[in-house]
This record gives structure tokens, sequence and C-alpha cells, in this order.
């Protein structure tokens, strides 16, 4: 006779494993997919639920969170540029669209990277290498709304599409930064000689001004000098009533002789200078400028009379 015990024993296990069995409990953000004999029963939501053990199977649990599936693709653009274009696409299962999402496709995620490969090479040909840099968020808005179109009656919700690298060939890559660095050069170059057209003409203003400073400083210290001449000439001719104007010009021309030779000596940029160096070569320069003088006041006589 066997051991009562021992068959209540195996009794209380059987109903602590139907028990369990019977016991189903959901995760917060997920859905469980039951089935009853092979045939869908429905959906359990998040939270504590019972199912008929060997009767009711689980079987298939569906994540209702935002995923994101990562997709690169090569294509080549409107100037026929290779370029490399990693395509992230967010999407999730809609809570109310769980049976269609499992029972409508088998793999969800190489089939949503079959729609982007086909939209973005759809797209990125139509447009030069510069435009899809440019352009990169109508690339994205396209390929989102063509999925979102063809994965909705899935079950498949696209939330978003970007488009988060752009990678052309490296040959491309080098002659782009080629470009680029011969035109900030260029720019640089623009921006120093425009720096040395200002410097120069600042230089030729203040030169200019410099010069016409002096000028005016020259002008007024011949001026002085001429009033002191007069002055000198007239005490000169009070003192010594026999000089004439010859020798007071011989006076004032042996003056500005030796204040000339004197402003030479005292300048140490000047270099070596010939000129007449004895004092009978101040008549000499007496006759010229009486002779320049005489024939400038005939011909301002002639102009007059004409």
């Amino acid at each position: 006779m066997q051991d009562p015990i021992l068959i209540y024993s195996i009794i209380a296990a059987i109903v602590i494993v139907l028990l369990l069995k019977s016991v189903l409990i959901v995760t917060e953000a997920t859905a469980v997919v039951l089935e009853r004999l092979g045939k869908f029963n429905r959906i359990a939501g998040p939270g504590f639920g019972l199912i008929i053990p060997f009767i009711d199977r689980k079987a298939a649990t569906i994540n209702l969170r935002v995923q994101q599936l990562d997709v690169t693709v090569e294509t080549k653009t409107l100037d026929n540029v290779f370029v490399n274009l990693q395509v992230s696409v967010q999407f999730k299962v809609g809570k109310e669209q769980v049976k269609e999402a499992y029972y409508s496709m088998d793999n969800p995620r190489n089939q949503i990277s079959s729609y982007v490969f086909d939209d973005v090479r759809a797209e990125v040909p139509k447009l030069d290498l510069d435009d899809v840099f440019a352009r990169k968020e109508d690339i994205a808005l396209a390929v989102q709304k063509n999925i979102h179109e063809s994965m909705d009656e899935y079950g498949y919700q696209i939330i978003k599409a970007l488009i988060t690298d752009i990678d052309p060939d490296h040959k491309v890559k080098d002659a782009m930064n080629r470009i680029n660095a011969a035109k900030r050069d260029r720019e640089a170059a623009l921006e120093e000689g425009e720096g040395n057209k200002i410097k120069i003409i600042k230089a030729a203003e203040a030169e200019a001004e410099s010069k016409r400073l002096s000028g005016e400083g020259i002008a007024k210290q011949r001026l002085e000098i001429v009033r002191g001449f007069k002055e000198s000439v007239e005490d000169f001719k009070k003192s010594l009533d026999s000089v004439t104007h010859e020798e007071i010009m011989q006076f004032v021309l042996m003056t500005q002789y030796f204040d000339t030779i004197k402003d030479i000596g005292a300048n140490s940029k000047n270099s070596s200078i010939l000129m007449p160096h004895s004092p009978g070569g101040m008549r000499e320069f007496q006759d010229q400028i009486i002779s320049g003088t005489f024939v400038g006041q005939k011909l301002k006589d002639n102009i007059d009379n004409a």
C-alpha cells in the first residue's frame, strides 16, 4: 500500500506547478501576445494576469518603448559622388496595434532597413553633394514620411528619421578640404592686401600732411629770414651810405651760402655733395639771379603789353 504522504506531496507539487503556470506578470511598457491552442487569444497588458496552463501560451513579449534602428546607406549624388549616409530611425509599436505588429512582420528591423535603403537612394541622387549636406533635414523628413506611410498598416509608428552622418569618399573629402583651404588662403590674401593698402594710404596721407606742415614752416621761416634781411639791409644802408645794391645782394648770398653749408654738415643722412666753395663763386650766383630776375620781369612786361 502506497504511502499517503507521498501521494499528497505529489498532488501538492502538481497544484503548485499549475498555479505557477497560470500566473502571468507583464512588466511596464511591454505587451504579451497570448495564444490558446495555437490561435491568437488576447493581448495582456502590464500587471498581474491569469492564463490556463498548457492551453494558453505566451507567444511573444512586445516592447512598447521607442526603439532606434541605425542604417548605413551607400548611394551616389547627382554630381556622381559616392557617399555613406548614417540614418537613425526611431520607431515603436502602437498599444492598439500589437497584434498587427507581431503577426504581420517576421523581421521588422530588416524590413524597416529595406525601406530606408529604398527611400534614401531615391532622394539623394536628386541632389549635388553640397546640397546633401545643406538639405539633410529635407531628406530625413522625406524618409520619415515614406516609411511612416508604409509601416503604419503593420502596427509600427515611425517617430523620427535622422541623418546623423554624411561621409563622402576620402578622395572627395581631401579635394573639398583643399578647395576650402585655397578659399581661406584667398580671403586671407585679400584681407592682407586690404590692410597693406590702408597702411600705404595712411602713410601717404601722413607724408602729405607732414610735407604740408613742413612747407608752411619753411614758408614762415623764409618770411622771417626775408624780414630779418630787410631790417639788416636797412640798418646796413643807414650806417654805410656808399653801399650799392649789388654789394648788399652779395652780402645776402654769402650769408645764405654759409647757412646752407652749415645745414648740410649738421644732417648726418646727407651724402657727398659738390658745390662752389670759394667766396668768388657768390658773384656768379648773384649774376645768375639778377639775370633771371630781369628776364622774368621783361617777359611779364611783354605779356601785359600784348
